[in-house]
């Protein structure tokens, strides 16, 4: 079974937490982030370091199921320039010092990072 399947199965089918899907739905970070969001309705915590691991996917679940500074996962996040950026903007709605070592890497996004803040 794939995480999709798992995911799907446990939101559309039994329509609640699915303990015999979370094994595979936690190896994804987009399908467990998905979970977390949408089935869990908070914070998922045996799917975190997944989560973690992916730019992107920790934005976004800082953003929708922590709904705010995610400390543990900025190290991840102010990896990437481009996530980097969004969280300030989408998350913490301000300047993000310690993120803006990769902001300045790409002058579009200090561009849009400058104008925000």
């Amino acid at each position: 079974m794939t995480p999709r399947i798992a995911y799907l199965h446990a939101r559309d089918v039994i329509k609640s937490y699915w303990p015999e899907g979370e094994g595979v739905i936690k190896t994804d970070s987009y399908w467990a982030y998905k979970y977390a969001r949408d089935v869990v309705k908070g914070r998922w915590s045996e799917a975190e370091e997944t989560i973690i691991s992916d730019p992107e996917w920790a934005c976004w679940y800082a953003r929708d199921v922590v709904e705010g500074r995610w400390p543990e996962a900025e190290e991840t996040i102010k990896s990437d320039s481009y996530w980097a950026c969004w969280y300030a903007i989408n998350v913490i709605r301000g300047r993000w010092p310690e993120g803006e070592e990769a902001i300045k890497t790409n002058p579009e996004l200090v561009y849009l990072y400058q104008k925000m803040f």
